[in-house]
């Protein structure tokens, strides 16, 4: 499985932190270039238009809040973003929507950040009618609009 990670100036080192305790997985950092003064719009694009062009499989973004990245993120057609606190938010968020990008505070706790990663990854979609019929929805008005 390979994933797309990054970060604005905010959450550097606990990247590379992430990075190194997700074994098993092909990593590709999206933000080797951080400077004091970057944005985080710039990566939060990087990496969904590599979701979105099937570079990787899905993507994983930090920033101070986690709120801006997602808010970036799915500005990418095709990019089903989900901002995430804890485990079950990492969870649900694949199982029923489908999230192809989770955003998240750098300033949280490493090991839970990793293990609400692993959680993301591990999970799969629920298939159930409903869950479909709602993803698609948004697909549908996506496609339709854009």
């Amino acid at each position: 499985m390979k994933i797309a990670i990054a970060t604005d100036h905010n959450g550097v080192n606990e990247k590379q932190e992430i990075m190194n305790k997700l074994v098993g997985y092909e990593v590709i950092d999206m933000s080797t270039d951080n400077n004091p003064t970057d944005d985080y719009p710039d990566f939060a694009f990087k990496v969904g238009e590599a979701v979105r062009d099937h570079l990787v499989d899905y993507g994983v973004l930090l920033c101070g809040t986690g709120i801006g990245m997602s808010i970036a993120a799915n500005k990418v057609k095709g990019v089903r973003a989900a901002h995430i606190s804890n485990i079950d938010e990492a969870h649900l968020a694949h199982e029923h929507n489908n999230a192809n990008v989770i955003t998240m505070s750098y300033k949280n706790n490493v090991e839970d950040i990793v293990s609400w990663i692993k959680e993301f990854l591990e999970t799969e979609f629920s298939n159930e009618e409903r869950h479909i019929r709602r993803v698609d929805k948004i697909n549908k008005y996506e496609e339709d609009n854009n």
